[in-house]
């Protein structure tokens, strides 16, 4: 991708589509409709998944809380939405190989009579997951769970329930939809921000006004569609484009913080089923941390970024704490995220935790916009497709969808073992080539090679992690990364799993953003400095 080259065609050319918000939605849209032939343009106003779309709790799944729902309340649109979480659950798996995996998760009983409840509702679940090969439920002994999960309070422990779902790396995930529309001709581009609209003299949207935020210079992006994906900020272009139409979306905050890997010491993730306010909570190995999530807290302010606070990172620690052996010592707190959820209400007494995840596409006649309204990570591809097959009939032309069988960047000739390959040939520590292998797929070598050319490259980001300096260099010149955060948050996940070593990792990875984007000192220190201040607020928020 080469953010240049992008902007001038966004200039200069006619598109079908121009999609705003490169999320999930907006860049499976992008994907899905540049496979089905069309010329699009897909732009946010920050970074790919800068928003909801890095801030998941990186599974798959069809929602176990969900199925509970559906059968306490008898609703149905529950039940629908498990479905297809479990429905698209194993395209998203082989779509990308190298960045979703399966997860095994364990959910802790007390009793008998709590381990048959789990089981048989466990067993619903795998019921409704047809068509993959993920292992299905199974009741554990006490013995059996406490030597997968050795952690817990073996005093409380009765038994367990073990099941099956995804997880993926969301932030890698979505940058990998969107490299693939670019491959596929898409005109791709970062920190485009949207400022109006140009209309037809029939009242149709004609063209795009939008402002390279790196530079301030204007630009006029025309086309034919133009699709709204901009999640929690949806109907703040909604009105944009009509403002006669009435606001849709309910946003609400989840937060997670990060945890040393031995809080759980395992490689399995646990379901914590029963929480003061009647969610579920997740305790998930991710990147070398426990991360524990996710809360649900209604959020009527959208503009400022969601962190995680003290009382947040309190109500985490002690929805976990009761299920193990030793506490959590608060002073072990790594990092620490908030994202917002774009939930659709039609009835606005119902609290958010009450609303489903479901998604809509909504047809402005007036405008002639197309919105994707609500959805979650499991489902970007049926809800980019539902977009697009709208978009076939605003356009005239019914079009197949391709992309349930499209193998994502990176994904192509993947193998598992890989990472030997590249431990061989490069001579690289065995961490480091599977990191790689994991987060580049079958493109690792590229990353690899440019620590061979140039041996400082080959050197570490943090004793800690197995990020490496080539990272940088090879994100600037082919992932569109242009700030440190675009790096240190999406593209390894290092923000969002140890805030210390962000921070100790900075002045490097600044050193090397400076001289590939050729930026004066003054630019490298102000883009440190003022990375280096949003993460000291992250830190006092949760402190």
């Amino acid at each position: 991708m080469n953010r240049t080259t992008s902007l001038a065609r966004l200039q200069n050319e006619l598109f079908d589509i121009v999609i705003i918000g490169a999320g999930a939605s907006g860049a499976g849209c992008a994907l899905d409709a540049v496979l089905r032939g069309y010329k699009v343009a897909l732009i946010d106003k920050k970074d790919f998944a800068s928003e909801t779309s890095s801030r998941s709790t990186k599974l798959i799944h069809g929602g176990v809380r969900y199925l509970e729902q559906a059968f306490k309340k008898l609703d149905f649109a529950q039940l629908k939405q498990v479905r297809h979480g479990l429905e698209e659950r194993h395209i998203v798996l082989k779509n990308a190989p190298h960045l979703a995996r399966p997860l095994a998760l364990m959910t802790p009983v007390n009793s008998w009579f709590e381990g048959l409840y789990f089981k048989i509702g466990l067993s619903l679940y795998d019921t409704f997951a047809t068509n993959d090969t993920l292992p299905k439920s199974k009741w554990l002994s006490k013995k059996e769970v406490l030597e997968k999960i050795p952690t817990l309070d073996r005093k409380k422990l009765h038994s367990g329930v073990l099941y099956y779902d995804g997880q993926l790396d969301d932030a890698r995930y979505c940058l990998a939809l969107a490299q693939s529309a670019s491959e596929n001709g898409a005109a791709v581009a970062n920190y485009v921000a949207v400022s109006g609209f140009e209309k037809a003299e029939n009242g149709k949207l004609s063209a795009v006004q939008a402002t390279d935020t790196l530079t301030g210079q204007a630009l006029t992006i025309r086309a034919k569609l133009v699709i709204n994906c901009t999640g929690p900020f949806s109907d703040h272009v909604r009105l944009m484009a009509n403002a006669s139409l009435s606001e849709r979306i309910r946003p609400s905050k989840g937060v997670h913080l990060a945890l040393p890997r031995h809080t759980l010491n395992s490689e399995y993730a646990m379901l914590i089923p029963k929480t003061s306010d009647g969610r579920v909570v997740f305790a998930i190995p991710f990147e070398g941390s426990t991360m524990i999530g996710t809360t649900d807290t209604e959020c009527d302010e959208i503009d400022a970024e969601p962190t995680l606070n003290r009382s947040e990172r309190e109500y985490l620690a002690a929805t976990l704490n009761p299920y193990l052996a030793k506490p959590i010592d608060p002073s072990e707190l790594r990092a620490g995220f908030g994202g917002l959820r774009p939930l659709l209400a039609a009835d606005p007494s119902k609290s958010t935790k009450s609303l489903v995840r479901d998604h809509e596409v909504e047809l402005d006649e007036t405008s002639g916009m197309i919105s994707l309204l609500g959805g979650k990570w499991t489902t970007y591809r049926l809800m980019a497709k539902d977009t697009i097959d709208e978009a076939d009939k605003v356009l005239g032309d019914a079009r197949a969808c391709k992309t349930a069988d499209y193998i994502l960047a990176g994904g192509e000739n993947y193998r598992k073992k890989s990472w030997q390959d590249i431990q061989a040939q490069y001579a690289l520590p065995e961490d480091i080539a599977r990191h790689l292998v994991l987060k580049y797929g079958s493109r690792a070598h590229l990353v690899a090679s440019l620590a061979r050319e140039d041996a400082q490259l080959k050197e570490r980001l943090s004793q800690a992690y197995p990020y490496i300096r080539a990272e940088v260099v090879y994100a600037v010149r082919n992932e569109m990364v242009v700030t440190p955060r675009d790096f240190l948050a999406r593209r390894i996940r290092l923000e969002i799993t140890d805030w210390d070593e962000t921070l100790n990792s900075l002045p490097v990875v600044a050193d090397l953003m400076a001289r590939e984007l050729g930026w004066t000192d003054e630019q490298k220190a102000g883009h440190a400095e003022g990375y280096a201040r949003e993460i000291g607020k992250f830190i006092a928020d949760a402190r």
